[in-house]
């Protein structure tokens, strides 16, 4: 019980909320284009076979990440589990950075050179956001911070 409250526990400012309410929103549209197939992507289907062809990610891997960015990335928008799915959104990035961009360099390819990838900025800065949201929770407005206050006995109405 300790360790679940210790997960949820929050401070009650707008920073983490605004980072999770983007973050969220950001990484749940590259989910989306791997579960729905929508703007520009190929669907769960696709993706598991090209990710295991490519990079050799076994299936489950791939469907944990589509799972991630997709329902993760809502439940974060929420602020429920948002150290969790902040942090799972972190390990993603790592392995993005090592698997794909990483040899192509820090600048993403803003000229659309044929053959020179995209490099690792995007993924630093979802980085520093996944630490801030790891450390402080999922702030004002966060469904943690409901079940916080109430698992405390207090006054929910202080986190609105």
């Amino acid at each position: 019980m300790k360790f679940f409250q210790s997960l949820i526990k929050t401070e009650m400012d707008q920073g983490p909320l605004i980072l999770r309410i983007v973050l969220g929103t950001v990484i749940f549209a590259h989910g989306a284009q791997k579960l729905f197939g929508i703007w520009g992507g190929h669907g769960v289907q696709w993706t598991l076979e090209a990710w295991q062809q490519w990079w050799g990610v076994p299936h489950f891997l791939t469907f944990m990440v589509i799972i991630t960015e997709s329902f993760g990335a809502i439940l974060l928008i929420l602020g429920l589990g948002t150290r969790l799915w902040a942090f799972l959104i972190g390990i993603i990035m790592i392995v993005a950075i090592y698997l794909l961009h990483w040899q192509a360099g820090f600048y993403m390819n803003w000229y659309a050179q044929p053959g020179t990838g995209e490099g690792f900025e995007f993924h630093l800065l979802v980085l520093a956001v996944v630490l801030v949201l790891v450390i402080k929770g999922g702030g004002r407005w966060s469904l943690d911070g409901i079940l916080s206050h109430k698992l405390h006995g207090e006054n929910v109405r202080e986190i609105i």
